[in-house]
């Protein structure tokens, strides 16, 4: 590893050892034409990830947490240790393809006004995923939610608004944000931005740093030349739990950058939101035992959980 890289790659890992060697590996195995340096801060797991990834990979800059600190603390622990010009998100639970590093870094200086730039994602199966981006939420793709109609027209242009249309990422493009999966960053924007914003413990910490980069005028966008398979969710196994956490970044993300007024009208749609989908999943499961998802039901009942948003925090990660 170079000692003065060009791009400094953050892992985050939390309970996902074989992953994460996997994913470290995909990204140092191609020959890449930039000096990277790679910083994984573990979140205290207790799988030996950390050990593992000692005994392997020595030249892992390596930072063992005492706490599950979550996400956003996490990144944000291990670029305060970077020393790259740009900074690279990576989830622990992703194969890089290719060297993804050279592509973004291509399009980068390209477009030198882009302050957060993403690639493309793939499902396990190798099918197109779209959760490389989305489109800023807003009080229409909420109401949209919360009737059900983001449920009924999956990716329709209008009335899923946050999935941006049809579009499979596969042409370069201005998005709403770039979700943390895969996020290269200059250092100077990260810097500028402040980081992520440590009260999101996990789940719409990009969506709020998005928001920021556009107020202070830096774009965003996709480049379909920098691709990355992502496995859905493997540091949150527990679907409920899950569900539970993004519903408590949403009503963050509402409460902090929405008007009284408007953040009010944003958390009523997520609560109708998740009550219509509890009950429809309620009435297939009379019909179809079996074919239903409880875990709308689930995180419909701890409501008075999340609806407050996640809560400020001052623990190890500062």
């Amino acid at each position: 590893m170079s000692t003065d890289p060009l791009v400094s790659v953050v892992i985050v890992s939390y309970e996902t050892r074989e992953l994460t060697l996997i994913a470290i590996r995909s990204l140092l195995e191609p020959t890449t034409k930039h000096p990277i340096e790679v910083i994984v801060v573990d979140n205290a797991s207790s799988d030996g990830t950390a050990d593992a990834i000692e005994a392997e990979l020595h030249d892992v800059r390596l930072f063992r947490l005492d706490d599950n600190v979550g996400f956003a603390r996490g990144v944000n622990h291990g670029a305060r240790q970077a020393h790259g010009q740009y900074l690279m998100l990576l989830n622990p639970d992703t194969v890089v393809h290719d060297d993804v590093v050279a592509e973004l870094v291509r399009f980068a200086e390209s477009e030198p006004d882009v302050g957060l730039l993403g690639g493309r994602t793939l499902s396990t199966e190798g099918a197109f995923d779209p959760g490389s981006c989305w489109g800023l939420p807003t009080p229409f793709s909420y109401l949209c939610f919360g009737l059900g109609l983001t449920a009924a027209f999956k990716g329709h242009p209008v009335l899923d608004p946050e999935a941006l249309g049809g579009w499979e990422r596969d042409t370069a493009r201005e998005v709403g944000l770039v979700t943390g999966c895969l996020l290269l960053v200059r250092a100077d924007v990260w810097r500028e931005l402040d980081g992520f914003d440590e009260r999101f413990f996990m789940y719409a910490e990009d969506a709020d740093l998005a928001k920021r980069a556009w107020d202070l005028g830096h774009r965003q966008m996709i480049t379909p030349d920098a691709t990355i398979t992502h496995h859905l969710g493997a540091a949150s196994k527990v679907k409920s739990s899950k569900r539970i956490m993004v519903a408590r970044g949403k009503a963050t993300y509402v409460r902090k950058h929405w008007s009284r007024p408007a953040a009010a009208f944003g958390l009523s749609m997520l609560v109708l939101g998740h009550a219509l989908r509890a009950a429809v999943h309620a009435a297939v499961g009379v019909v179809r035992p079996g074919r239903n998802d409880p875990s709308w039901g689930e995180t419909l009942r701890e409501v008075r959980s999340w609806i407050g948003g996640w809560p400020p925090y001052d623990g190890p990660a500062r």
